[in-house]
């Protein structure tokens, strides 16, 4: 009973501090700019540090926390290795992005896809994206929600409920300027716990030594290492969470925010992974992240439950302003319509968004355990949007227009819907000899690599049709 009363009294206090600073920073009336673009009151852009620690907790969900510890009772430290690898994505980003909006002028991802492929390639996208944020708010929710009950219990959907409509009220008063200054005090809150739960478990892992693994074992971790790895070209473009955030500053400070954003972010999960290190140097069964604290007692149970609160609190917010741009300006690209209209179509798809993301939550019901599915929501949506690399990264061939994003997007979504079908029905649709490495991200690895190179095949033939293709004709989508 005391244990039940501390932790909602916890999410009550959590709710305290970002409701009073949400109501310190947000006017009562937002401007378009500061709703969908993150400006301060006076028409600034946010500055580097604030960016950064806005990119940074908004990459550290609630559910990376939990596959970092999950990965590293699994391989050791590889896994912490292997995850931390995806947050290079921010480099990725960083780069590709830079480029468009110095060379082609753009100011967000849409309009680029629009000018160079045409707007039905750009409405694929944003479906695909808009897969994603779904994903991003079931995952997330259910994370945070099994420290106040088992699943399916009382005090399980009373948290979801109680967060999500939280998040949901403070996204609708501020939108992205809302989800930036509170990620700001989430990623101070979520550094300080981070430095409690290491000095806690510090001192076991250093007297035990890092968990010895067997050759099977780290020949896995590897082939964990290399699908995070060859994902990084194309992860980052299918999350708007990232990339939205990419195009409110200058360019030069993007960059630099968001190497640092990475390096911060990717060092946060490495070294949370310790929390699997433990519970696999000293044999502790179950899932890391609750069975782990469960030994140290309250204090550290109530440690974790706010480090979940403050990851997927900064995540579910970032989500629902990124569905909201991407509802009410980036799908009907209209830059006619009045900025008011914009911000109140916004808010419609920030509820919306908010009741279908949790609908998956729902299949407890029907007998579908969701806890392997977070880190399979993970891997299967890098592989299904493969082909995004050459999309971005060979976007400066002149010859390549709708006809190579379609040679490049359908491959990998292809691969990636087959790969959804293995694991829902526990078949086999691939071929041995496409597996690569070993372990069960073996078949991964092989799909992602030899799917990766059929994409950019698929995107240079594109690109060297339309090259022959006369002018005139080539300039429809460019």
């Amino acid at each position: 009973m005391l244990i039940t009363t501390i932790t909602w009294a916890l999410l009550a206090s959590y709710g305290g501090v970002i409701f009073y600073l949400v109501r310190q920073t947000t006017p009562q009336r937002v401007t378009a700019p500061e709703f969908f673009e993150g400006q301060s009151k006076n028409g600034q852009a946010p500055g580097l540090w604030l960016l950064v620690a806005s990119a940074a907790i908004s990459w550290i969900f609630a559910k990376s926390i939990d596959n970092a510890a999950t990965l590293g009772n699994a391989f050791g430290i590889l896994g912490g290795i292997g995850y931390s690898i995806y947050y290079l994505s921010f480099v990725t980003a960083a780069i590709a992005l830079y480029f468009l909006r110095t060379r082609g002028g753009y100011r967000s991802i849409p309009e680029f896809l629009v000018s160079k492929y045409g707007l039905l390639c750009s409405r694929l996208f944003l479906i695909a994206i808009a897969i994603r944020l779904l994903n991003e708010v079931w995952s997330n929710t259910k994370v945070f929600s099994l420290y106040f009950g088992a699943e399916g219990s009382a005090g399980y959907w009373l948290a979801a409920l109680i967060v999500t409509a939280f998040t949901v009220f403070y996204s609708l008063l501020g939108g992205l300027r809302s989800s930036l200054l509170t990620d700001g005090a989430q990623m101070l809150l979520a550094a300080v716990l981070l430095v409690i739960i290491l000095a806690t478990l510090g001192p076991g892992l250093v007297s035990q030594g890092l968990p010895a693994v067997d050759a099977d074992t780290r020949l896995a971790g590897l082939t964990f290492c290399g699908l995070a790895f060859v994902q990084i070209f194309s992860y980052p473009f299918h999350d708007p969470v990232m990339t939205d955030r990419a195009f409110i500053t200058g360019p030069r400070t993007m960059v630099k925010a968001f190497i640092w954003a990475g390096l911060i972010s990717g060092g946060f999960i490495l070294l949370f992974s310790s929390v699997g290190l433990y519970a696999r140097a000293f044999g502790v069964e179950g899932a890391p992240s609750y069975t782990v604290p469960a030994l140290f007692g309250l204090p550290m149970l109530l440690v974790f439950n706010a480090i979940m609160l403050t990851s997927a609190g900064s995540t579910l917010d970032s989500t629902f302003s990124s569905v909201a741009k991407l509802g009410a300006r980036d799908w009907d690209n209209r830059k006619g319509m009045p900025t008011e209209t914009q911000a109140f179509i916004g808010r419609w798809w920030i509820v919306a968004i908010a009741l279908l993301g949790n609908v998956p939550l729902l299949s407890i019901y029907m007998g579908d355990q969701l806890g392997p599915a977070i880190i399979m929501a993970t891997t299967i949506s890098g592989t299904m949007v493969m082909g995004l690399a050459p999309i971005f990264l060979l976007a400066f061939l002149r010859g390549a227009g709708a006809l190579s994003f379609h040679l490049a997007f359908w491959p990998g979504l292809i691969f990636g819907i087959l790969r959804v079908f293995e694991s829902a029905l526990s078949t086999t649709l691939f071929p041995t000899w496409m597996s690569l490495g070993g372990g069960k991200y073996a078949v991964d690895l092989g799909v992602n690599v030899y799917g990766l190179i059929i994409c950019t095949a698929g995107y240079l033939i594109g690109a060297w049709w339309g090259s022959r293709t006369p002018k005139t004709e080539t300039t429809l989508h460019s």
